[in-house]
């Protein structure tokens, strides 16, 4: 199968590799074109057999228990994004000959000939909320557009589905990225990248030419991080359409072809016509919901892909003023006792962690959990002038305390040897003692959260309930 849209699907055996989220949908959009499916899973629980039984109704093959072997005859193998490259039914494949596609690729070659383009986001932080951002953005230009990918409509309901949309705003994994070989965005981000899903990925290096991939045949700006040398450096190594444009954002003041911040504005010195000399206003730092440092970076991101497809300036201060941040990103939950007390469970890596504690003067820090193989040397050097003390969590809690006793040894520390549901109570009163008037005590974890929580939206909803418990005692 090459590179170009498929049209003829009958009798076609494919094969989708793993049920899950985008698996399903997968399975029944090729049933319904006339392939062949056959659905392999690695498990065999109850919520699978629950999912195999409706597709084996529709007439969708599934062996359950068994994601390894190749069956014979494969024409195509449709992948979840999380398998990781070096399973054994990818080497089968790749010596086969049989391709690869994830659920973003198999969206891409299904578009119709008058599909929308894609804006399309990735980057290690800040994903959902930039992509939710440019989205707001394109809606108060009037666009018919829609938030797709990891979050939001799905991608082939977005491609297939009867709403006919002017532009998507597309989030996009470095798992996806690696199964979407043909992509080409009409303009893309990279937002920043730091270590992560290294176990997955292989290395730095992979996991980064990965994030790469989206800048692949960008049509009209590659838009990279000033911060961050690394996605300069992706745009560089990207075979673009003639005329595409490399287009930084920054929290200082832009040079020509950047977008930055100038007394407070948000500027554009990319899309005006003498960018030598004019600048445009856009919007003001405080119109962005909170306008911490990060999140004005996200905002510049999704300004600078709007404004590569032709959105006014007006539009981009209408819709990030519109725009609302999801749950458990730097969500102010309330005061006590003239603490600040901040959500951003969200921050499952210290990557995360590293610019939240940065949008703080003086911290108490709520930290732990699964660490995932991080490590947080730097993480703590980096904000050890801010931090009026720390309360750990969870199970790698050892991890953070060593970091903190190497380069903060004068910041008081607690250390929390509980995983009940109390654990997070007890987390927040320690925070309120530890903390003065006019201190932050900010959740944002550096770690993942399933060793004590389901997911990090349960752990936010658990400090949010701990914080409410402190102020009614207060």
């Amino acid at each position: 199968m090459g590179s170009g849209q498929v049209t003829d699907w009958q009798g076609r055996n494919v094969i989708v590799a793993g049920l899950g989220v985008s698996g399903v949908p997968a399975a029944k959009v090729l049933h319904g074109l006339g392939a062949q499916v056959t659905v392999v899973n690695d498990g065999d629980d109850e919520r699978a057999r629950a999912q195999a039984a409706e597709l084996t109704a529709l007439g969708v093959t599934v062996r359950l228990g068994d994601g390894d072997t190749l069956p014979e005859g494969t024409d195509l193998i449709v992948t979840a994004p999380g398998w990781r490259p070096d399973k054994p039914l990818f080497t089968a494949a790749e010596r086969a000959g049989v391709p690869v596609w994830g659920d973003v690729e198999l969206a891409w070659r299904l578009r119709g000939p008058d599909a929308a383009p894609w804006l399309a986001v990735t980057g290690t932080n800040g994903k959902t909320t930039t992509v939710r951002m440019l989205a707001a953005i394109l809606e108060a230009a009037g666009l018919r557009t829609a938030a797709v990918g990891n979050i939001g409509v799905s991608l082939l309901d977005a491609v297939l589905g009867d709403e006919k949309y002017d532009v998507l705003a597309v989030e996009l994994s470095s798992y996806q990225l690696h199964w979407a070989p043909s992509l080409r965005a009409h303009s893309a981000v990279v937002l920043n990248l730091a270590p992560d899903h290294l176990d997955w990925h292989g290395s730095m290096e992979a996991y980064a030419a990965d994030k790469g991939r989206v800048y692949e045949g960008n049509r009209v700006a590659c838009v990279y991080n000033v911060a961050d040398k690394a996605t300069e450096d992706l745009v560089r190594a990207a075979d673009v359409e003639e005329g595409c444009r490399a287009v930084g954002f920054t929290l200082g003041a832009p040079a020509p072809s950047q977008l930055g911040v100038v007394d407070g504005i948000l500027v554009d010195r990319a899309f005006v016509e003498n960018r030598q000399r004019a600048a445009q206003e856009l919007a003001e730092v405080s119109d962005i919901d909170p306008p911490v440092p990060h999140n004005v970076a996200n905002a510049l991101a999704a300004a600078a892909l709007a404004r590569a497809f032709g959105v006014p300036a007006k539009a981009v201060r209408d819709g990030l003023r519109a725009f609302t941040p999801d749950a458990h990103r730097i969500a102010h939950v309330a005061d006590v006792d003239g603490v600040a007390y901040i959500d951003d469970s969200k921050a499952t890596n210290t990557h995360a962690a590293e610019a939240s504690l940065a949008a703080y003067e003086s911290v108490v820090w709520i930290a732990g959990g699964l660490a995932k193989g991080a490590v947080f040397d730097e993480l703590v050097a980096g904000a050890a002038a801010r931090l009026r003390g720390a309360v750990l969590i969870g199970a790698d809690r050892a991890l953070i305390r060593e970091a903190l006793a190497r380069h903060a040894p004068e910041v008081p520390v607690v250390d929390l040897d509980r995983t009940d549901t109390g654990a997070m109570l007890q987390a927040a009163q320690e925070a309120k003692r530890l903390a003065r008037p006019g201190d932050t005590v900010l959740l944002a974890p550096a770690c993942a959260s399933m060793d004590m929580f389901t997911n990090y939206n349960k752990r936010g909803d658990a400090f949010a309930e701990a914080v409410r418990e402190l102020g009614a005692g207060a």
